[in-house]
């Protein structure tokens, strides 16, 4: 359910419609941008609030499995961003401060909830089943943000035929966002329970512990190098993945001459998709393997992003929409599902707060070189998607040196040594 809730934020303000108003009313209705600027200026923003996730998520994991309150701190961050989502609806042409200062805290909320739901994934599961709860889950998500975009979608349309523009029904937009999300998280709250155990500090503070874990993780990392390995390809093809997902509808705009409602019709096919192929590849995972499932997957990315540089109308659009969503909720599954059986018992927020490290090296890295690309090409945005197929098949190639086996086994021992 927590997965139902928090996916709308990335559906309507990450990739769906908060992106294309930030590009083209709120940093594109500067006089002084120049083409591709407002463009550099939405992956900056993202960027800076990735890289305090980045320098955060290993240690608040620590924290949080060390002091066994991973659902405290996942209710502290849901109502941050849901507040500063909230936020997002106060903002608009011209106010680029506000609205980078908003959207760095939600975006770094988000991301914090999202590395310690996460964490639970190993307490509920087991090894063998790893991979379809892993998949219910985003599968779930991708419902949540279909739900919340396509109630996003029919009041835009109705504003539209009205005659208003993204300054009258974005704002609004925003708060169906932040209302969803609080409402949808109330179940997790209300009856999901802390199964952790607090640790021993031995008399040290909290924090100097939390550090501690970290340090031992990092410094023993050849113990678990089949995690290492998987969480560099992850980083890798979560590059491509990330610059998809919020670069998505302006590439539909600015490239295929897209329409909002078209663009939020389009998502909402690919919210669908993704649903099917989480669901589908989830057990997939289970019976064949959750190293060559994500394989394929990143080949289904490959052949999705080269269609998408080429594509020339909005139909080729509607094809590669659907080729993206089943590959989406198929890889990051999948991806999901692996870290939790290389992850020790008792250390799950740790492990994922290194999973979450990755993923938001990668959400700085894919979207910076997309907008570095276009910037320098004078706009030229089938070149700058060119960049994420590169990232796709060097994941591909990193994920051929992880072995599943040797990686839960390490995971197992670990455990038992009291690592």
């Amino acid at each position: 359910m927590f997965d139902f809730a928090n996916s709308s934020y990335t559906t309507v303000v990450l990739t769906a419609v908060f992106n294309a108003y930030f590009v083209g009313v709120i940093a594109g209705g500067n006089a002084a941008s120049s083409r591709g600027s407002a463009t550099l200026a939405w992956t900056t923003v993202l960027a800076l609030s990735n890289f305090l996730v980045l320098l955060s998520a290993p240690f608040i994991g620590a924290l949080a499995d060390h002091l066994a309150c991973k659902k405290r701190f996942l209710l502290w961050s849901t109502a941050g961003c849901v507040l500063s989502t909230a936020a997002l609806s106060l903002v608009g042409p011209g106010d680029l401060f506000a609205a980078a200062v908003f959207l760095v805290c939600s975006s770094f909320l988000f991301a914090t909830g999202e590395d310690l739901i996460a964490a639970f994934l190993p307490e509920i599961s087991t090894p063998e089943h790893m991979g379809r709860i892993s998949g219910y889950g985003w599968s779930l998500g991708y419902i949540g943000g279909l739900s919340v975009l396509a109630l996003c979608l029919l009041y835009i349309h109705a504003a539209e035929a009205a005659g208003a523009g993204p300054e009258q029904f974005v704002p609004l937009s925003m708060l169906i966002v932040a209302g969803s999300y609080a409402l949808g998280s109330i179940p997790t709250f209300m009856w999901h329970r802390e199964r952790a155990v607090a640790g021993d500090a031995a008399g040290r503070p909290s924090w100097i512990e939390a550090f501690r874990r970290v340090r031992n993780t990092l410094v023993e990392a050849r113990r678990f190098e089949d995690l290492f390995r998987l969480l560099l390809c992850i980083a890798v093809y979560t590059c491509g993945i990330n610059t998809v997902v919020v670069l998505a509808a302006i590439y539909a705009q600015e490239v295929i001459g897209m329409t909002s409602t078209e663009i939020v019709s389009l998502i909402l096919v690919l919210n669908l998709a993704a649903a099917v192929g989480a669901f589908a590849f989830g057990h997939a995972q289970d019976r064949f393997g959750s190293v060559p499932t994500l394989g394929f997957t990143l080949l289904l990315w490959i052949l999705a992003s080269g269609f998408g540089v080429f594509a020339e109308d909005k139909s080729d659009i509607w094809i590669v929409g659907n080729l993206i969503g089943i590959a989406m909720g198929a890889s990051q599954s999948a991806g999901r599902g692996l870290v939790g059986q290389f992850t020790p018992p008792g250390r799950s927020a740790e492990f994922f707060g290194l999973w979450g490290l990755a993923v938001k090296l990668s959400a700085i890295v894919g979207p910076m070189t997309y907008g570095l690309l276009s910037y320098g090409s004078g706009g030229n945005h089938r070149l700058a998607l060119l960049s994420t197929v590169v990232f796709f098949i060097a994941g591909l190639g990193l994920l051929h040196g992880v072995d599943e086996q040797r990686g839960r086994e390490a995971a197992l021992l670990a455990a038992a040594d009291g690592v």
